[in-house]
C-alpha cells in the first residue's frame, strides 16, 4: 500500500494469479485496516488474511497493543465475517497469538465471494458496470489520432506529452488510450520513456495500444495494476490470440477484440450480422481454447466514416449500435467499447463534435461500456440544439435525400 494504491486496484492487479489468500500485515496496528478489509472481503475469491503489527513501538521498542487490546480491536473483523486467517505482525508474542485463538473460537470463517467482478486498475481502479456508463477513455496520448502528441515525442518533449495525458484525465478521462506506433521511430524506446513520466502524473488505468507483442509485454511491466490491451483480432487467423493472451495472462490485463477476420473481401465487419458472427467465433476461442475469463473481454464492434460518400459504409452508424446491442444481449460478462469520433471523419470540424456526441448517446443507450473520446472536448448530449441533433439522427439513419449535404 506504500505507493498510494487503493486496496481494490491492488487487488485487481493481482486476481489472475488464481491466489490462494490476500491480506493485510504489519502497518501500524489493525485500527486503520478496517476499511481496507471490509473492501478484500467483498472482492476475493480466495482467502482473506489479516495480521497487523501490535500497534507502534515507542521510543525503547516496546509495542502499545496488550494482547487483550490487539484481539479488542480485531473483533470486528471476524464477528462481521470479513476473514479466514487471523494473526500477528511485528510486536506480538505467543501471548498475543493465544488471545487471537480464543477470539476466534466458535466463529466461522469469511465466506469467499462467488465470483470476480470486471475492474481495471492503474493506481484507482474503474469497475465497468451498467451504472457507469460509458467510461471514458483519452484518445489524445496517440499519435495516430493527435498531431499534437505525435510531434510532442518526435521532438521527444515526453514530460510535454505526459501533460496531455494528464489533461485529458483531467477533461474527464477515466482510462488513458496510449499509441506511440510511428514507422520512423523506436516504439518500443517511446513507449517506455512516456510511461516513465505518464504513470507519475496520472492514477487512471491505462490502455496499450499496440500491435507489437514485444512492445506490449514491456508496457505492461510498467503499468502499476490491470491495464487493457488494445487489440487482438483474427485478420491474420490466430496469430495474434498466440502472441498477446500469454502476455494477458502472466501480467493480468484485459483486452479489445476488433471485429475483424481473415475473410478477404468483408474481413471489417460493418453489418451487424457480420459483427456478432465474429465476436462469437472470438469469444468460444479465448474463453475454451486460450482460458481467458469472459469479465477480461471487450469487444469492439467498429465504427466507420458516415460521412465521406463511400457506399460501402452507408447506414454503418445503425449497424454498429445494432451489432453493439446484439453483443451485449448475447455476451452479458463481456465489455464493448468504440473508437467514436471515427464515425465523423472527413466531415467538416464544426460538425463533428456533434454528430459524435450524437452517436455516442445512441451507442451509450444500446449498451457500450468504453467509449474512446477527446475528454477535453466531448459535447452532451442535452446540452445540442435540437435542430443539431434532428441532422445528426438522419446522418445516422440514413434519412432524407441527401443527409450528408444537409449535415
Amino acid at each position: 500500500m506504500l505507493a498510494g494504491q487503493g486496496v481494490d486496484a491492488f487487488h485487481a492487479s493481482l486476481e489472475h494469479l488464481d491466489l490462494f489468500s490476500i491480506g493485510l500485515n504489519c502497518a501500524t496496528g489493525p485500527e486503520f485496516m478496517t476499511d481496507h478489509l471490509r473492501s478484500l472481503a467483498g472482492l476475493a475469491t480466495c482467502l482473506v488474511t489479516v495480521y497487523p503489527n501490535a500497534g507502534l513501538p515507542d521510543e525503547h521498542g516496546h509495542y502499545e497493543e496488550t494482547p487483550e487490546s490487539l484481539a479488542l480491536k480485531m473483533r470486528r473483523f471476524v464477528d462481521e465475517g470479513w476473514v479466514n486467517m487471523v494473526g500477528g505482525c511485528c510486536g506480538t508474542t505467543p501471548a498475543h497469538t493465544r488471545a487471537l485463538a480464543r477470539l476466534v473460537e466458535g466463529h466461522a470463517p469469511r465466506r469467499a465471494a462467488e465470483r470476480l467482478v470486471p475492474a481495471v486498475s492503474g493506481i484507482e481502479v474503474v469497475y465497468p458496470g451498467d451504472d457507469n456508463r460509458p467510461l471514458l477513455v483519452g484518445e489524445r496520448t496517440n499519435v495516430i489520432g493527435s498531431r499534437k502528441f505525435k510531434d510532442l515525442v518526435v521532438e521527444e518533449r515526453f514530460e510535454e506529452a505526459a501533460e496531455v495525458g494528464r489533461a485529458q484525465v483531467r477533461g474527464g478521462g477515466q482510462v488513458l488510450d496510449v499509441c506511440l506506433a510511428n514507422p520512423d521511430r523506436d516504439e518500443r524506446a517511446d513507449m517506455l520513456h512516456f510511461l516513465d513520466r505518464l504513470t507519475r502524473k496520472v492514477k487512471a488505468p491505462l490502455m496499450i495500444d499496440s500491435t507489437d507483442a514485444a512492445v506490449i509485454e514491456a508496457s505492461l511491466r510498467l503499468c502499476q495494476g490491470k491495464s487493457i490491451v488494445n487489440s487482438i483480432n483474427l485478420e491474420d487467423g490466430e496469430e495474434r490470440f498466440e502472441k498477446v493472451v500469454p502476455l494477458l495472462r502472466a501480467y493480468g490485463a484485459a483486452v479489445v477484440v476488433g471485429c475483424i477476420d481473415e475473410n478477404k473481401q468483408q474481413g471489417m465487419a460493418v453489418s451487424r450480422e457480420r459483427k456478432l458472427e465474429i465476436a462469437q467465433r472470438s469469444f468460444d476461442l479465448l474463453t475454451e481454447k486460450y482460458g481467458l475469463p469472459a469479465r477480461d473481454l471487450i469487444f469492439d464492434p467498429l465504427v466507420f466514416p458516415v460521412g465521406t460518400g463511400d457506399v460501402n459504409y452507408v447506414g454503418s452508424a445503425v449497424e454498429t449500435i445494432e451489432g453493439l446491442r446484439a453483443i451485449k444481449e448475447r455476451f452479458p460478462e463481456c465489455r464493448t467499447i468504440l473508437g467514436i469520433s471515427n464515425v465523423s471523419f472527413g466531415l467538416p470540424p464544426a460538425g463533428r463534435e456533434v454528430l459524435n456526441a450524437v452517436f455516442l448517446y445512441h451507442c451509450t443507450k444500446a449498451g457500450l461500456d468504453y467509449a474512446i473520446v477527446n475528454t477535453e472536448r466531448l459535447e452532451r448530449y442535452a446540452s445540442i440544439p435540437e435542430e443539431e441533433r434532428r441532422l445528426a439522427e438522419d446522418l445516422i439513419w440514413v434519412r432524407g435525400e441527401d443527409p450528408v449535404a444537409a449535415f
